[in-house]
C-alpha cells in the first residue's frame, strides 16, 4: 500500500483496530487520488494531525479518544479524496464519519466562503470535531513554520476568528499552543 520508504506509524498506546483501519483507509484514499501535501505523500500531514491528537488525548473523555484519533486520520477524505460520508462510515463507523463530514469545507470561491458559519456550526455540534480541527490546524501551523511557508501569515490572520468560533474550555491548552506558535 505504501509506495515510499517513509510510512505512517501508530503510537503503541493508540493503535486500536479502529485507528489502524482509519489510518490504512485514509492513507490509501490519498494515495489512490494522488493527493499530495506540499509535494510529499499526504500522510505526512495526517501523521502530524494524529501525533497532535496523541499528544493532547488527555483533554478528551476516555470514551472519545479512539474515535477522535481515528478522525484525525480520516478528516480530509471526504473533502479531498472523492469519498462520501457513507464510504467513511463503511470503513470507520458512523461516529468517525460524522467527524470527517463536519470537517469537510463548504463550497466556496475562497477560504472564508469555504469555512463559513455553517462549517463552524457543524464542527461545534459534532462530538470530537473541535479536537480534530485543532489537531489539524496545529499540524498545518507547525508545518508552515518548519517550511517558512507564507501560510503562517494566513493562519495568523485567521487566528482570532478561528479561536472565537471554536473556543471550548476543555481544549484551552491546544488553543494556547496555537497562539504560541503564531506569536
Amino acid at each position: 500500500m505504501f509506495d515510499s520508504e517513509v510510512k505512517p506509524s501508530l503510537h503503541p498506546n493508540f493503535a486500536s483496530p479502529l485507528i489502524v483501519r482509519a489510518m490504512e483507509y485514509a492513507v490509501d484514499c490519498h494515495i489512490t487520488t494522488n493527493h499530495r501535501y506540499d509535494g510529499q505523500p499526504y500522510f505526512i500531514h495526517l501523521q502530524m494531525v494524529y501525533d497532535f491528537g496523541c499528544r493532547f488525548h488527555s483533554l478528551l473523555p476516555t470514551d472519545q479518544v479512539e474515535i477522535a484519533l481515528a478522525g484525525c486520520w480520516v478528516h480530509d477524505t471526504i473533502e479531498d479524496c472523492r469519498q462520501t460520508y457513507n464510504d467513511v462510515k463503511k470503513h470507520c463507523g458512523e461516529t468517525v464519519a460524522e467527524i470527517a463530514y463536519a470537517l469537510t469545507n463548504e463550497k466556496g470561491r475562497n477560504r472564508k466562503e469555504r469555512a463559513n458559519d455553517k462549517y463552524y456550526d457543524g464542527i461545534r455540534q459534532t462530538p470530537g470535531a473541535i479536537f480534530v480541527k485543532l489537531c489539524d490546524r496545529l499540524a498545518n501551523v507547525q508545518y508552515s513554520l518548519q517550511k517558512s511557508s507564507t501560510m503562517k501569515a494566513v493562519y495568523k490572520k485567521e487566528l482570532d476568528d478561528f479561536v472565537n468560533r471554536l473556543w471550548d474550555d476543555a481544549y484551552a491548552p491546544m488553543f494556547g499552543e496555537l497562539k504560541a506558535l503564531l506569536a
